[in-house]
């Protein structure tokens, strides 16, 4: 039995994304900018996506802007937004526990002479609001924090945070990174109080290479690449059809039986949790399940080093993940546990396992026969 579990990384297509891939590929191929029926046809698929995900927003189309995926998004959001607002200030607020698609945009601001304070978190992942109250200034220009975390599932409190950042009409930018969260609740950004929203196509079983960045009516952002000046000017570039129709197809379908999906992950991840628990020097980071995301779970083996397990699991076709995809390459350790208390050794002892809609109970159930099998296993073989 194979048993997929690393879906916080990247989802597998639905059947209905991959042939409407297809057919924008082989068949409505045309140019969105061209003026013939062909770029008419494939400049419908762009329009009617925006008009999908926007709805699901509760969003207006022009407020959707389509890039390459998230990293993009978040780029965008902060470096042009900051870019935007700078005569206001140049302070930005984000947090210890992003991804490295915004951290790493903020440390390229610091260095362009930009001041970026890094709010901690708790031994759940959660920001603290009242570190938040103390950073904000007069001239804090954005804030950005992240909706779920990627690596433990933990769920921010967005509507607070936007109060106060926006509190007595503060004219500060918030970005969130939902790149987590889209297709797992339901957002409304205009009626939350964000400002910029990121999501990524492939984390909720569109294809790969494409996502969007919700910007509110009336925030400005620099364009960050410039061209023949498409989508307005704020991004140039011959939109990706394929991409695009595949993304809204994805997020409509995801959206469609929204509540049962998202009671099938709680059950899958309480099952496997129930499994975990039974096994000695097993932990669950972050927050309580009910309460955190509904699809990812952070585990420590205490005494396995996680590429040992994951390969371990791996040689049965169970996969997981050490961490974060995007930075699973680097051997410097998680700076989201490192950030939540874990030690060191937890750190390097932690998988994250992470569900869709599509797993089934009995893979939870095959992958917990084998973890009680290797687990014992290699503590033994560690301790030689």
């Amino acid at each position: 039995m194979e048993a997929y579990f690393d879906n916080s990384a990247t989802t597998r297509c639905y059947d209905s994304v991959r042939d409407i891939v297809a057919k924008t590929m082989t068949e409505d191929f045309g140019n969105p900018s061209a003026m013939h029926r062909k770029g008419v046809e494939a400049e419908r698929y762009v329009r009617d996506a925006a008009q999908t995900v926007a709805g699901l927003l509760k969003a207006s189309p022009k407020e959707i802007l389509f890039t390459s995926g998230g990293t993009e998004s978040d780029n965008h959001a902060l470096i042009g937004g900051a870019y935007a607002y700078q005569r206001a200030g140049k302070h930005i607020i984000t947090t210890q526990v992003e991804h490295p698609a915004v951290s790493a945009p903020a440390a390229f601001l610091e260095k362009q002479g930009f001041e970026v304070t890094y709010l901690p978190v708790d031994s759940r992942g959660v920001v603290s609001l009242s570190a938040l109250k103390e950073a904000m200034r007069d001239d804090t220009i954005l804030v950005s924090v992240m909706y779920v975390n990627n690596e433990t599932g933990s769920v921010m409190p967005i509507k607070e945070i936007a109060s106060i950042v926006h509190e007595g009409g503060r004219k500060t930018l918030f970005h969130v990174d939902a790149i987590q969260a889209f297709g797992k609740y339901r957002i409304a950004p205009g009626r939350s109080g964000i400002d910029m929203l990121s999501v990524s196509s492939h984390k909720i079983h569109g294809p790969k290479g494409v996502g969007f960045l919700y910007i509110r009516e009336g925030v400005r952002v620099i364009p960050q690449i410039l061209g023949g000046g498409q989508q307005n000017g704020l991004r140039s570039g011959t939109d990706n059809v394929p991409g695009i129709a595949g993304m809204a197809c994805a997020a409509d379908r995801i959206y469609r039986n929204f509540d049962e999906n998202t009671e099938h992950l709680y059950r899958l991840k309480e099952r496997m949790a129930e499994g975990l628990s039974s096994m000695e020097r097993v932990t669950i980071n972050g927050m309580p399940l009910r309460e955190a995301a509904p699809h990812i779970m952070s585990v420590t083996f205490e005494g396995i080093r996680s590429e040992v397990l994951l390969h371990a699991l791996e040689d049965r076709e169970i996969y997981v993940s050490a961490g974060s995809a995007c930075s699973s390459h680097k051997r410097k350790p998680s700076a989201v546990l490192t950030a939540m208390g874990l030690s060191k050794a937890n750190i390097e002892n932690t998988v994250r396992i992470s569900f869709s809609e599509e797993n089934t109970f009995e893979e939870v159930d095959y992958c917990l026969s084998v973890l009680r099998e290797l687990v014992p296993a290699l503590r033994r073989f560690t301790r030689r």
